[in-house]
């Protein structure tokens, strides 16, 4: 994914009621910036870090500039997770992601129950496979890690996937890390141990699980590979 516009650096001054952001511009000038995601932002919200901004041209938004990455020391990190999706689709439309070939439909935002959706349906040669997809921005000492503050939003799509791999359906949990300081991933048990119970449940009962990486930088944001994982 090739950013169409030049992205606005600066510097984060603090991240603050979930999805708002002070950010230092270049000319010193401070602007508060929409932070499109729900988590912490664990061991990516350091005050001081660089960022890049995007800039909306709609008129009617309070806060014209969005957060879409952090650096923490070298590395880059993509923090937008309205990105998320897209990024994976992109990746699967162009085949990098191995387990998906012969791809001929991707459905978004499918409503698998009275209550649930879950992100893809993937049509690909005489399959179909639902995939849920994760952002993963969290790393400690090199290992990639979801998610960095309890979901019982995500625990729920796994019991989900687990329902529709019970009623015979092909699934997936599609992790994507959006950072390039790690070269594998666990599910983060010290922070919501029951996601991670229920992630181990989701792989024993036939849910696949993927894991891929993504390189970040101000230029684009694009997959590059699988990475290992444990679960234990």
């Amino acid at each position: 994914m090739q950013f169409t516009s030049p992205l606005v650096h600066g510097t984060l001054i603090k991240r603050y009621k979930r999805f708002l952001a002070d950010v230092r511009m270049e000319n010193g000038q401070i602007i508060t910036a929409h932070c499109p995601t729900t988590g912490t932002m664990l061991s990516c919200s350091t005050p001081d870090s660089p960022v890049c901004l995007s800039r909306s041209d709609n008129p009617q938004r309070k806060y014209p500039f969005t957060l879409e990455m952090v650096k923490n020391n070298s590395t880059w990190i993509g923090v937008n997770t309205t990105r998320t999706n897209k990024l994976v689709t992109e990746a699967l439309k162009k085949g990098q992601i191995t387990e998906f070939q012969d791809i001929h439909e991707i459905r978004t935002e499918i409503k698998t129950s009275d209550h649930t959706r879950l992100d893809l349906q993937v049509n690909h040669g005489p399959s179909s496979t639902f995939i849920e997809v994760k952002n993963c921005s969290l790393a400690i000492d090199g290992c990639a890690m979801f998610p960095d503050a309890i979901t019982t939003r995500g625990t729920k799509h796994l019991h989900e996937l687990i329902r529709l791999t019970g009623e015979g359906q092909r699934t997936c949990i599609f992790f994507l890390v959006q950072r390039m300081d790690a070269d594998r991933f666990s599910p983060a048990s010290q922070i919501d141990s029951i996601y991670g119970e229920v992630l181990y449940q989701a792989t024993e009962a036939g849910v696949m699980l993927l894991v891929y990486q993504a390189e970040v930088c101000p230029e684009r944001i694009q997959v590059v590979r699988p990475l290992p994982y444990s679960l234990l």
